[in-house]
């Protein structure tokens, strides 16, 4: 029998959630809150897997409402996080680095709301006065702390850290195109020089090599199926060339970037607009989404993975099922929609889920599925 789901309630609702992937020991997820009227928070949860039990720390965030939060990959106490801003009587999106204090693992369960400045210190903002309303910030994949890429909704920007710089390789308004930037991933292949972003209905791709507008062209582009918005994509960790996308068309798209007239594979699961697509770094054939149907879907789509795809029954043992692409499970732990499913930095078997009401589920691949994977 597989476990049950560990549910964890915040006081307010909430769509950010991220894994903190500099963590090699313990899972631990990032959870940003979306409250209108109260102080917000980040809530630093700890998932004790011997046990099921759920600790947390949680730190005061008084910036405004989070709308997106992300985790250094190469820092454990490095995050970033995009919010409201009200400026001159105008919601504006700002975003900052900040560093959680190198204590926190030794008094978790805690409660850090104190106005101490070592509780969450911010290390630097990343505002241009050119490009404003930052939708996304993600982190170098390959763990280097002083490059990130900040996504308003007219430009992608690479900022330097320690330079306290920042270069613009694309801007929309520049290129003539007409909707803004969405989301973005930041491509772990190719020495991680290439960054993706949805724009409406498009994904493009620019070299973050060559800076300012009119070096910045992309380098390839993904057209969606039916003209709707996209609203999430990944690549593939462990395979070159293949994205995965998502968004208001219901459908998990997959992707070949050398081949941008046809999508390899488009799967229709869900009854409402996909937030979230997120491939395991480890078993590549697993990816999650999440969906304003309240709905988590478990995908196993061996034929477009990196593990050898087998065509042939003769190739199968008799005491081994056949690789083959189908649903794995359907979770409906969620009773709102569910912005955000991310896998564990540390155990690939488990993963996390967050609807906008404040709930955050910890789940698991069947088991079953594991040993079919495994052995």
């Amino acid at each position: 029998m597989d476990d049950a789901p560990v549910i964890y309630g915040l006081e307010f609702p909430a769509r950010s959630l991220a894994a903190q992937c500099a963590e090699t020991e313990v899972t631990r997820f990032l959870v940003g809150t979306q409250a209108l009227r109260a102080e917000n928070q980040i809530h630093l949860v700890d998932f004790d897997e011997d046990n099921n039990l759920v600790n947390k720390t949680v730190y005061a965030h008084r910036l405004g409402e989070i709308w997106n939060i992300a985790a250094s990959r190469g820092n454990k106490h490095l995050l970033s996080t995009c919010y409201n801003h009200i400026e001159l009587n105008k919601s504006i999106q700002r975003a900052a680095v900040w560093r959680m204090p190198d204590s926190h693992e030794d008094d978790m369960d805690s409660v850090r709301m104190s106005s101490d400045s070592e509780t969450l210190h911010k290390l630097t903002d990343l505002d241009d006065v050119d490009h404003v309303n930052t939708v996304a910030v993600i982190w170098h994949p390959s763990g280097i702390d002083d490059k990130i890429a900040s996504i308003t909704d007219s430009a992608l920007l690479i900022w330097d850290l320690n330079a306290e710089c920042q270069s613009t390789v694309a801007d929309v308004k520049e290129s003539g195109m007409k909707s803004k930037l969405l989301a973005a991933a930041w491509n772990p292949h190719h020495n991680s020089q290439q960054i993706a972003a949805s724009c409406g209905s498009t994904v493009k791709a620019w070299d973050i090599r060559q800076s300012g507008v009119r070096q910045g062209s992309a380098v390839w582009s993904l057209e969606s199926i039916n003209d709707e918005t996209v609203r999430c994509i990944d690549f593939n960790p462990n395979r070159p060339y293949i994205v995965a996308s998502c968004g208001d068309d219901c459908r998990l798209n997959i992707w070949d970037t050398r081949n941008s007239k046809q999508c390899l594979m488009s799967i229709l699961e869900h009854s409402h607009w996909i937030w979230s697509v997120s491939y395991n770094q480890y078993h590549d054939e697993l990816i999650l989404t999440s969906s304003s149907d309240s709905r988590v879907i478990l995908h196993k789509l061996c034929s477009v993975s990196s593990e050898p795809h087998i065509e042939s029954a003769d190739d199968v043992s008799d005491d081994k099922q056949p690789r083959e692409d189908k649903l794995v499970n359907v979770y409906e732990d969620h009773e709102d929609s569910v912005y955000a499913a991310v896998w564990s930095s540390v155990d690939p078997w488990l993963f996390a889920t967050l609807s906008y009401d404040g709930r955050l589920v910890i789940n698991r691949v069947p088991r079953a599925e594991k040993y079919n994977i495994l052995l």
